[in-house]
């Protein structure tokens, strides 16, 4: 069977971060048309950028809503809403995935026009995570999704969480656990950024291969990303990944730049154009 590969198109890529609720939508084109061209056996992943961010950042809702005994008495976020304890924080879980499948509508209808034949299989639906992970997950429907020959698109999402009631999981996180199940040979990270900086913000010192034992000379120069992102950045985002190679030997990672043109296509044929991570 052809080699899986797992694509991440960034939020600060497909949205303007600094701008709420604003896509890119000249950008999601060109991605998408390179994806199309690519014949490449993948699960697409894509963030939030200025939807799910803004109002994950409003609500709090990665960090849950605390028990009803401990609510505070006066209003805020967890104000009571129809009768219910944490009605706020509610409204605004909603609010994000509201958002959130915005977003992903413009993606999907960027690889529809681009004859690319794609189902969203959101993790709001089908997970649930326990204080931030995933502990159970139907991917049925995604597996056999694949088996057919369509291209499965899942995104940073909300889902209901078992310690904290609810939480965002970040497209990273939902890799991270879907990597474990099917095994992808290839994890690729496309955002504004040309790889990982070792003299971030200068940009002048790009790092083309980064390894566990490579990391902590460089982590202070990571910087976090631009604009409103609840799910940490770069350096979370290499942290994760650095921790997926070691675990699932033979597994890389690049993160490299989708704005850059011709780019992803040139990542999907296997060439490294920005920071490949492995172990």
């Amino acid at each position: 069977m052809d080699e899986l590969v797992f694509l991440k198109l960034g939020g600060s890529l497909i949205t303007d971060k600094t701008r709420p609720y604003t896509p890119r939508l000249d950008i999601l084109a060109h991605l998408a048309e390179q994806i199309a061209a690519s014949g490449v056996r993948m699960v697409l992943g894509h963030g939030s950028g200025s939807f799910g961010h803004t109002a994950a950042k409003e609500y709090r809702t990665r960090e849950g809503t605390p028990p009803p005994s401990v609510l505070p008495t006066s209003p805020s976020i967890f104000e009571e809403n129809r009768g219910r304890p944490g009605g706020g924080y509610w409204r605004g879980f909603s609010e994000v995935w509201y958002q959130a499948s915005a977003l992903n509508r413009h993606v999907i209808e960027a690889l529809h026009a681009a004859g690319v034949w794609a189902m969203t299989f959101p993790a709001s639906g089908s997970a649930t995570a326990r204080d931030g992970v995933i502990v159970r997950w139907d991917l049925s429907p995604l597996r056999r999704a694949l088996d057919v020959g369509l291209l499965p698109v899942i995104y940073g999402d909300v889902v209901f969480d078992e310690a904290r009631r609810g939480t965002i999981l970040s497209t990273e996180e939902l890799f991270r656990h879907l990597a474990r199940e099917l095994r992808p040979g290839r994890v690729l990270l496309a955002g504004l950024e040309a790889g990982v900086w070792a003299d971030f913000p200068a940009r002048s010192q790009r790092v083309r291969t980064l390894s566990p034992e490579s990391f902590n000379g460089l982590r202070a120069s990571l910087g976090a990303a631009a604009g409103a992102d609840v799910t940490g950045g770069m350096l979370s985002k290499v942290e994760q990944m650095l921790q997926l190679v070691q675990e699932m030997r033979g597994l890389s990672v690049q993160i490299f730049s989708g704005e850059e043109p011709g780019n992803l296509a040139r990542a999907l044929a296997g060439e490294n154009v920005g920071t490949l991570i492995e172990a």
